[in-house]
C-alpha cells in the first residue's frame, strides 16, 4: 500500500516535470519563433532601409558628380593661362587691328584709285596707275635716291661715331657719367628742336658754322649751307647724325661692357696693337649691337618727315626731297590723295623690308 503511494507521488511529480519541460520547450519555442520573426522584420527593415539609402545615394551621387563636372569645367577655364592672357591682349590687338592694319589696307585700295580727295573714291575700276605713273615721275626718282641715301650714309656716320665715342668713354676716363649724359643729350630732343637749333647753325650771317670758320681764317669755305643743293642733303645728315650718335654710343658701350675682359688680355698677350685688337677681337663681338642700331636708325630716317618739313618745308627741291616729304606734298598740298597714298605703300614696303629681316632673324635664335 505504502509502495503505490510511493510510486503514485514519485509519477505525479516526473509527470508534472515532464508537462514543464513540454512547457517550457514550447515556451522556449515559441521563443524562438518570435525572434526568428522579429529578426525576419528587423532584417527587411534594414534591407527596405539599405536599399533606399542606395538609391538615395545613387540619386544624390548622379547629382553631384555632375555638379563637381560642371564646377571643374568652370574652374578650368576660369584658370586657362590663354583666357586670362586674352583679357589683356585682345582689346590692343583688335584696336591695332582696326586703326593701323586696317588703315594701311584701306590706304592700299585707295592707292589703287584715282581719287583727288574730294568726294567718295570710285572703287569700281581699281589699277596700279599711280604705281606706274612713279616710274616716269623725275620728281618720285630724286626723292627716292635722296631717302636711301639718308638712310645709308646717316645710318653709317651715327654707328661710326657712336663707337668711336663708346670706346673712348670705355676707357675708364673721369666724369665718365657726365660725357655719357652730354653725347646722349641730342637724343632726348625732338626733331622740331633739333631742326631749328641746326637751322640757326647753318645761317651763312650769325650761324655757328660760318662764324668759326671766318674766325680760323676760312673764310673761303663759308657759305649758305641750306640753300646750296650740293650741301642741302649733306646738311639734313650731319644733324641727325649729331643727334643719334649717342644713342649709338650708348648701345655700343653696353655690348663693350658685355665682352669678357680676358679677351682684351689675350690679344694683348699675342701682341696685338689697340686698333687691331679691337679691329679683328672687339669689333667682330658687337654684331648683335649694330644690327639693332642700324635698324633703329633706318626707321629714324624713314621718320625724318617732321625735321626736314621744319627746315625746307613742303618743297626742299630735288637735292633734299625726301619720299615722306612728297606724300604729304602729293596728299595735301596738290590734293592728290591716290598718288600720295601710293608713295605712303613705298615707304611702307620699305620700312617692312628693314624691319622684317631683323624680326626673322630675332625669332630663329629665340630671342623673341
Amino acid at each position: 500500500m505504502r509502495e503505490r503511494v510511493i510510486s503514485l507521488v514519485t509519477g505525479s511529480g516526473s509527470d508534472r516535470r515532464e508537462r514543464g519541460n513540454s512547457s517550457n520547450g514550447r515556451r522556449d519555442q515559441g521563443d524562438s519563433e518570435d525572434l526568428a520573426a522579429a529578426g525576419t522584420d528587423e532584417s527587411a527593415r534594414d534591407s527596405v532601409r539599405t536599399n533606399g539609402t542606395a538609391r538615395v545615394a545613387a540619386d544624390g551621387g548622379t547629382a553631384t558628380s555632375t555638379g563637381f563636372r560642371v564646377r571643374d569645367r568652370l574652374d578650368r577655364l576660369r584658370f586657362n593661362e590663354t583666357l586670362q592672357a586674352a583679357l589683356f591682349w585682345v582689346p590692343p590687338a583688335l584696336l591695332m587691328g582696326w586703326f593701323v592694319y586696317g588703315a594701311i589696307s584701306w590706304n592700299f585700295v585707295i592707292s589703287l584709285t584715282d581719287w583727288s580727295g574730294l568726294g567718295q573714291p570710285d572703287y569700281a575700276s581699281l589699277n596700279l596707275e599711280m604705281y606706274w605713273r612713279m616710274l616716269d615721275d623725275r620728281s618720285f626718282i630724286a626723292a627716292a635716291r635722296n631717302t636711301v641715301a639718308l638712310l645709308v650714309v646717316f645710318t653709317g656716320g651715327a654707328l661710326v661715331v657712336g663707337l668711336l665715342l663708346a670706346i673712348l668713354v670705355d676707357q675708364d676716363i673721369r666724369f665718365e657719367n657726365t660725357f655719357r649724359t652730354i653725347y646722349l643729350l641730342p637724343m632726348s630732343l625732338s626733331f622740331v628742336v633739333t631742326a631749328i637749333f641746326w637751322a640757326w647753325m647753318y645761317n651763312p650771317e650769325t650761324g655757328m658754322i660760318n662764324v668759326v670758320l671766318r674766325g680760323l681764317g676760312l673764310e673761303v669755305f663759308a657759305m649758305n649751307w641750306m640753300s646750296d643743293p650740293r650741301t642741302k642733303l649733306a646738311t639734313i645728315i650731319v644733324a641727325l647724325t649729331w643727334q643719334f650718335s649717342g644713342y649709338c654710343m650708348i648701345v655700343y658701350l653696353a655690348g663693350l661692357r658685355a665682352i669678357p675682359d680676358e679677351h682684351y688680355e689675350a690679344a694683348k698677350v699675342d701682341g696685338a696693337s689697340t686698333v687691331r685688337m679691337y679691329w679683328r677681337v672687339i669689333i667682330p663681338q658687337l654684331r648683335a649691337a649694330t644690327t639693332s642700331a642700324a635698324v633703329v636708325l633706318m626707321v629714324f630716317a624713314l621718320k625724318a618727315f617732321d625735321f626736314i618739313f621744319v627746315m625746307y618745308g613742303t618743297t626742299p627741291g630735288p637735292s633734299a626731297d625726301i619720299l615722306a616729304i612728297m606724300m604729304f606734298r602729293e596728299a595735301f598740298a596738290r590734293t592728290n590723295w591716290a598718288y600720295g597714298s601710293a608713295i605712303a605703300m613705298v615707304l611702307f614696303l620699305m620700312a617692312l623690308a628693314i624691319i622684317a629681316p631683323y624680326i626673322y632673324v630675332q625669332y630663329r635664335r629665340g630671342e623673341l
